[in-house]
């Protein structure tokens, strides 16, 4: 899956939005949380097509994959106090996995897409095929609930990660799903780098590099 940006016209975080880490028996109500941001996403239904089946799969992907699997387990799931958003970050080093790791995550992503399984294994090949060697910080997704967008609080997920690699002079990547996402991120310091189009004349994906310094909205 790839980063989608909840609306903000300003840019800002939204004043008196708390961001925390996530505990683990949050986990399911964050991949709800997610499925619905990402349901309309224009990287959500190219992986998962169908629409009678997209929130379902969505919502096992987000909880057994890119959170039980992933980015949980380096303590880098931030979220907001009622859960309405959250942000899937990924510490340099982590994405370099070995064969036993692949095997791990095969049956979790078959449980999760189903019969659009090799689908996903294409987009997510496509994706892994351009992604950055050098260390940074990963963010693969980031959501807000659309009862919650327009409230700043995804700025608010963004930040505290956004100050550790300023403060370890470390860059972030990530691959945004939309022109506003993608205007949203530059607020953020991020510049594209290069346009990515998934396999199958699947939508585009704008791949931003952050440098460590470049600012944020205040």
């Amino acid at each position: 899956m790839t980063a989608t940006a909840p609306r903000s016209p300003a840019g800002a975080a939204a004043p008196g939005v708390t961001v925390r880490k996530a505990q683990s028996h949050e986990l399911p109500a964050l991949a709800r949380t997610l499925a619905d941001a990402f349901y309309d996403d224009p990287a959500g239904r190219w992986f998962f097509p169908r629409p009678q089946t997209r929130r379902r799969q969505l919502e096992r992907f987000f909880h057994l994959v890119a959170l039980e699997r992933l980015a949980f387990g380096h303590g880098e799931v931030r979220t907001s106090d009622d859960l309405s958003g959250a942000a899937l970050w990924m510490p340099p080093g982590s994405l370099e996995s070995g064969t036993l790791d692949e095997i791990l995550l095969m049956p979790r992503l078959l449980r999760a897409s189903g019969r659009d399984v090799l689908r996903a294994l294409r987009g997510m090949a496509a994706m892994d095929a351009v992604h950055p060697h050098e260390p940074h910080w990963y963010l693969p997704q980031v959501g807000v609930a659309t009862t919650h967008q327009g409230r700043g609080i995804g700025a608010a997920l963004l930040r505290p990660v956004l100050e550790r690699c300023d403060a370890d002079g470390m860059p972030a990547y990530l691959e945004a799903t939309t022109p506003r996402s993608r205007d949203l991120y530059a607020r953020h310091g991020f510049e594209t780098i290069a346009v990515m189009t998934l396999p199958d004349d699947g939508p585009q994906l704008w791949r931003m590099w952050r440098e460590p310094g470049a600012g944020y909205p205040s």
